[in-house]
């Protein structure tokens, strides 16, 4: 939870600053979390196609870095204090840590796949529930899910047959996109 202060940015109450704030926290620990995923699988992926996947996560790292970073500053601005600290990302997230070590490529991106899922339809719900009260935040917010969606075509493309079926269909867990991609 952000604290809260006595003020928000001009047109919009206290408390709906408050609730904006609240919602873009699990949007900064969601990022902070993904940008650290991202770069954890860049440091782990091996095999026939790690260089292609090694090099195309870098990018990916820097951009969702911005994308918290972004956030932050919009919590601040919105009158709130933003919580950047790896404790607050454990304690408050609504997911478990990323699952995968030493992997190959098409495991890690399978296994990615169902982690870049949950960050959008979370992000998806947040610009639904924010456009309602902050034309502002929903369009920061829509910007960045479009670069994601754009980023998650990227994995999705290594997973995707000729006949437009992913080998991840149907997974539940990391794990289970990993060995499915496998």
């Amino acid at each position: 939870m952000t604290n809260s202060n006595s003020y928000t940015v001009p047109g919009m109450s206290t408390d709906d600053g408050a609730r904006v704030a609240t919602l873009l926290q699990d949007r900064l620990n969601a990022f902070n979390d993904l940008h650290l995923t991202l770069k954890h699988i860049h440091w782990n992926v091996v095999g026939p196609n790690f260089i292609a996947v090694h090099e195309m996560l870098d990018p990916q790292v820097e951009a969702v870095r911005g994308f918290a970073d972004e956030v932050a500053e919009r919590i601040a601005t919105l009158g709130s204090s933003a919580l950047g600290t790896p404790g607050t990302i454990v304690k408050q997230r609504s997911w478990d840590d990323y699952s995968i070590g030493r992997a190959s490529a098409i495991e890690h991106l399978g296994a990615l796949d169902l982690v870049y899922v949950g960050v959008i339809e979370d992000t998806r719900k947040a610009i639904e529930e924010i456009g309602k009260v902050d034309p502002i935040t929903e369009d920061l917010l829509i910007g960045q899910s479009g670069q994601l969606e754009l980023f998650h075509w990227f994995v999705r493309a290594h997973l995707e047959n000729s006949g437009g079926q992913l080998s991840t269909a149907g997974a539940t867990s990391e794990k289970q996109a990993a060995s499915d991609a496998g």
